[in-house]
């Protein structure tokens, strides 16, 4: 297999269905998704201890995911089927309400970082964001797999708890933003 094609020498890419500019935003919101796949990549490599084998097999899955999310943006007619289902936004948000419950209680904002493996997380959290906002624009523009965007936007969600679950794992506390006004209230609405 040869790595490279020549095809994109002109700033042309083929996507499925088509071709276009390499810096159609399509091609914009899917490789923003590579990224994230890269970032939770790394992040995967600073989870080597037996504690984190739950979110280790987890991040594997959602790189699995990211390719399905890339390859349904990629789609240009919408003749091929989509993979990204509602059951994966499902599964996210239910890992979610599992992390939020195993960390500290939260309040405030907090400042990205504490353990490398958290921090790592939180990068691929910020990118996941700047991801959502490509799918966003994209949407405005040609039609899409809509669970896409609410995949990327409940992904960065899941981030966020697993990057506060690692600290809390390891015993490293989050660093509460200083100016921070309380922003995060229980269902009832009480601090």
């Amino acid at each position: 297999m040869r790595l490279y094609t020549r095809t994109g020498d002109k700033g042309k890419t083929s996507l499925i269905g088509g071709r276009v500019d390499k810096d159609h935003l399509r091609v914009e919101a899917y490789g923003t998704l590579d990224e994230v796949n890269s970032f939770v990549g790394q992040a995967m490599t600073l989870l080597n201890d037996e504690k984190f084998q739950d979110i280790y097999a987890e991040l594997q899955k959602i790189q699995h995911e990211l390719f399905d999310c890339g390859g349904d943006l990629a789609i240009v007619n919408g003749k091929i089927p989509y993979k990204v289902t509602a059951d994966m936004v499902t599964f996210l948000e239910t890992r979610i309400d599992e992390y939020v419950k195993e960390a500290p209680p939260l309040e405030k904002f907090i400042l990205p970082g504490g353990s490398k493996a958290a921090a790592a997380l939180h990068v691929a959290r910020t990118v996941t964001r700047r991801a959502e906002r490509c799918i966003v624009s994209l949407s405005k523009e040609e039609p899409i797999n809509k669970i896409v965007l609410q995949y990327v936007n409940r992904l960065s969600d899941y981030f966020f708890a697993v990057a506060r679950v690692i600290n809390a794992r390891l015993g490293v506390k989050d660093v509460e933003y200083e100016r921070s006004a309380i922003v995060f209230r229980d269902k009832e609405g009480k601090k």
